[in-house]
């Protein structure tokens, strides 16, 4: 498939090195930009060009010094107390900005909730391409474009994606999907801090390493700073952390109903884990999409995953097989999900699952 966008061919050959669009929650990086980075300095690595890590935000330095270690050779950070939540006019606009000035080749922003809403917004400003909510990336190493992969038609194949006309190549990537590096903190990388006064009509830039005053034409209007967060309030239910979890205990049909849920449940608890969940009992209702593990949900690599009823469809394997010990449970001895476990119990779930929660909640953890 091309993923291209009505406008005249581009002079793709003025655009050079891969980006990463990382994000931060109150000065603190996400793992989801880590991951990307990591990514990041493969996709580099196999074109031969720089990486390049984006932040926007307020209280960064020690953020930049992170995105080092996990691999860019260069920093943009762009510091502004107006930067320091996140909204789509401002963010838009510097990043927009910043890339018509550097023109990279490649863009990776995280799908999460902010960069599925920034993403499309670049891709309209910049007239160019956006594959979403990839799952892989890859250099076809003739034509040194990026293949951006990802589910289609309801997961049921994976689409290859290219932009071979216009620039940059953008992707929005699943978090939990990419493999993070270990950080190494004795790398070396340049810092570029950009001063963004949004009251003004331009950015000014400065390189501190190479002495050097870029003026970029921002153009900010009142259009870009016509939302003002007042407050920001947590939500009273603990967020589910698929991806960063050690232990999920996942469930499917088999469980029977949203009822059905309360053993996986209780065997979360004892293990300190999250709870996971195939995409059939999110269609019934019985749990919520955050709990969902798979191509249209979640992936995961978590130490321990126990699938309790869960048939083992291609599309959910796909998000869960990667873990270091699978555990599965079903009632079928002949269910796809046996073929990926490392230890497979036949029998009934609501038997199974209870005797096990006893077990554990007798182990005493050292």
């Amino acid at each position: 498939m091309s993923n291209n966008v009505k406008k005249s061919k581009e002079d793709v050959s003025l655009y050079k090195g891969v980006w990463v669009l990382a994000e931060q929650r109150d000065s603190q990086l996400l793992s989801v930009s880590q991951e990307l980075v990591s990514e990041g300095r493969k996709l580099a690595d196999d074109l031969a060009v720089e990486l390049t890590a984006v932040l926007l935000g307020f209280d960064l330095k020690e953020i930049g010094k992170e995105l080092v270690a996990y691999g860019a050779d260069r920093i943009i950070m762009v510091e502004n107390q107006e930067l320091k939540h996140y909204r789509t006019g401002p963010y838009a606009r510097v990043v927009a900005d910043l890339i018509k000035q550097y023109k990279p080749e490649i863009v990776l922003i995280g799908a999460t909730h902010n960069g599925r809403d920034l993403a499309p917004r670049l891709s309209a400003r910049l007239q160019t391409g956006l594959t979403a909510d990839c799952t892989k990336l890859e250099i076809d190493p003739q034509k040194k474009i990026l293949l951006q992969t990802r589910p289609a038609f309801g997961g049921n194949l994976m689409a290859t994606i290219i932009c071979p006309e216009h620039r940059p190549q953008m992707a929005t990537v699943r978090p939990g999907v990419m493999v993070k590096e270990e950080p190494d903190y004795k790398r070396q990388g340049n810092i570029i801090e950009v001063s963004a006064d949004l009251s003004k009509k331009d950015i000014m830039s400065v390189n501190k390493k190479e002495a050097q005053i870029i003026k970029m034409d921002s153009q900010l209007s009142r259009e870009d700073l016509f939302t003002k967060i007042t407050d920001i309030v947590k939500a009273a239910s603990k967020a589910v952390n698929l991806e960063e979890a050690e232990i999920i205990v996942a469930g499917g049909r088999g469980v029977g109903s949203a009822d059905g849920f309360e053993v996986i449940k209780e065997l979360a608890t004892t293990l300190g884990g999250e709870i996971g969940a195939s995409r059939a009992v999110v269609d019934e209702g019985w749990i919520d999409k955050e709990h969902q593990v798979g191509q249209t949900g979640k992936t995961v690599h978590p130490k321990l995953y126990l699938a309790c009823g869960i048939s083992g469809a291609i599309q959910h394997r796909a998000g869960m097989q990667d873990s270091d010990i699978i555990i599965a449970i079903n009632t079928d001895s002949a269910a796809s999900i046996f073929e990926v476990c490392d230890y497979g119990i036949v029998g009934d779930l609501h038997e199974i699952v209870p005797l096990l929660n006893k077990a554990f909640q007798k182990v005493e953890v050292a």
